[in-house]
């Protein structure tokens, strides 16, 4: 593992806008009240939370990955709700 003293600055910065990436992803995540029912809403700001954890467990060895956690984010939110339009029927 690396220390913390060896983690460059530019990875450190990365991992900040990766923050900022999943703060404003959980805008999509909330309001997706208007399409899904409250069970899975909840079902996935618990997944929020849980890559929200994973990433500030980054900040210590790969920092520069906090850059892929939105991406990670919107691509799950997408598919979750793309599969309960497709197969269970909601609609806005």
């Amino acid at each position: 593992m690396t220390s913390p003293a060896q983690v460059s600055l530019v990875a450190r910065i990365a991992w900040f806008f990766g923050l900022a990436g999943h703060l404003a992803v959980l805008i999509w995540y909330v309001a997706s009240r208007l399409l899904a029912p409250l069970w899975a809403v909840i079902g996935l700001l618990v997944i929020w939370v849980a890559l929200l954890v994973v990433g500030l467990r980054l900040w210590r060895s790969r920092p520069a990955w906090m850059l892929a956690v939105p991406v990670v984010a919107v691509a799950i939110w997408f598919a979750v709700i793309s599969a309960g339009e497709k197969f269970l029927g909601w609609t806005a």
